[in-house]
């Protein structure tokens, strides 16, 4: 099948830059390891290895973000589906990932590499500290010639914090580790413009602007997996906008994902790369509330890009601090930017509409400044 899709595909800009990365993400579904009634299949697990393997034999640095905790620990307790409940999903994920850890060390172990295993939880890349040390974790795996097997943390992990799927992870791990591109392997071959499990379906092979998903509709997650088609499309958006390419494929195709690049869905990468920090605010930061703008303050962040000014605020929402991450929003409620805040909430509610020469000296720096904003 691959290799046949492989002779009519048109080799993009994108996919090249896919076939050429020094430093690659891959993410692996749980589809494409596990079944619910055999657990891990460690037959699908070497195959992929032997993939990662040949891409890193060639010159490139791979990170691997790999599901399937939860879906390993299913049969050895005995479930007959993929629990619901929290305590259920945590429960299986600690049997299951002492599993998917061991499988992936004996799968690279014939080839004489040593698999570090890096569990990860929203709050790991929320916070700057948190994300700093996962970064300097991940880089030091990759410079001692170790292969870092990346996972969320489901044990510990609630609700409230998760990434909610390991796409989204893979995304933000990608700009973590500087990858200069993003490959999603699980159980269908590419981008299609609908289900196409029930037919009449057309593959999108390439996806240069937002404007080429027009019409496309995105399902949710199978039975062993939390992601689904539209956790993939939001990964790769999100990727690309950081300044990463994606290619979208079918794990059985790894082999030429990995290679050509000549299988799936190609998702082009915006033309710069967010710095680390503005991406940090677009899409990893926790926010901690909403400050309501006028139609003047919105003009003047979103279309002129400048500074936050108390004058400009109607009101807001939330607890937060000095440096925490906020939502701006214009007066119909619509999100139109994301910023670092400058004061906290008890400071910020004094100066609500003031003017710079109505305030004390101390309080007429920028409610969020410039460097600080990104709109939505």
């Amino acid at each position: 099948m691959a290799a046949e899709f492989e002779s009519d595909v048109v080799v993009s800009e994108t996919r090249t830059s896919v076939a050429d990365a020094k430093r690659i993400v891959v993410k692996i579904g749980s589809s494409a390891l596990t079944s619910l009634v055999g657990g891990l299949d460690t037959d699908r697990l070497d195959r992929l290895a032997d993939a990662v393997e040949a891409r890193m034999r060639g010159g490139t640095d791979v990170v691997v973000v790999s599901s399937g905790a939860i879906g390993a620990g299913i049969a050895p307790l005995g479930l007959t589906k993929r629990p619901q409940d929290l305590a259920t999903k945590q429960a299986a994920a600690s049997v299951g990932q002492l599993a998917l850890a061991h499988a992936w060390g004996t799968s690279f172990a014939r080839y004489g590499r040593t698999v570090g295993q890096v569990l990860l939880t929203a709050e790991d890349i929320a916070r700057r500290t948190n994300h700093r040390n996962a970064q300097r974790t991940l880089d030091r795996l990759r410079s001692l010639g170790a292969v870092a097997i990346v996972n969320e943390n489901d044990t510990v992990a609630t609700a409230e914090i998760r990434f909610g799927d390991n796409d989204r992870l893979a995304a933000l791990v990608a700009h973590l580790v500087g990858a200069d591109a993003l490959v999603l392997l699980s159980d269908v071959p590419g981008l299609y413009d609908g289900d196409p499990r029930k037919g009449h379906a057309t593959l999108i092979p390439e996806v240069a602007s937002p404007e080429d998903l027009d019409g496309v509709v995105a399902g949710s997650g199978g039975a062993l997996g939390t992601g689904g088609m539209a956790s993939k499309l939001s990964a790769a958006r999100l990727a690309a906008d950081a300044g990463v390419p994606v290619l979208l494929a079918a794990a059985s195709d790894a082999d030429a994902a990995l290679t050509t690049a000549r299988v799936g869905t190609a998702f082009a990468a915006r033309p710069t790369r967010l710095s680390a920090r503005r991406f940090w605010v677009r899409h990893a930061a926790d926010v901690a509330g909403d400050l309501h703008l006028d139609t003047g303050a919105v003009r003047a962040v979103v279309d002129k890009r400048r500074s936050l000014l108390s004058a400009g605020i109607t009101g807001l929402s939330g607890q937060f601090y000095g440096g925490d991450v906020v939502s701006l929003r214009g007066p119909d409620g619509q999100l139109v930017a994301r910023g670092v805040v400058a004061y906290d909430a008890s400071e910020l509610t004094g100066m609500l509409g003031k003017s710079s020469g109505e305030l004390t000296p101390e309080l007429q720096r920028p409610v969020v400044h410039a460097d600080d904003l990104v709109p939505a």
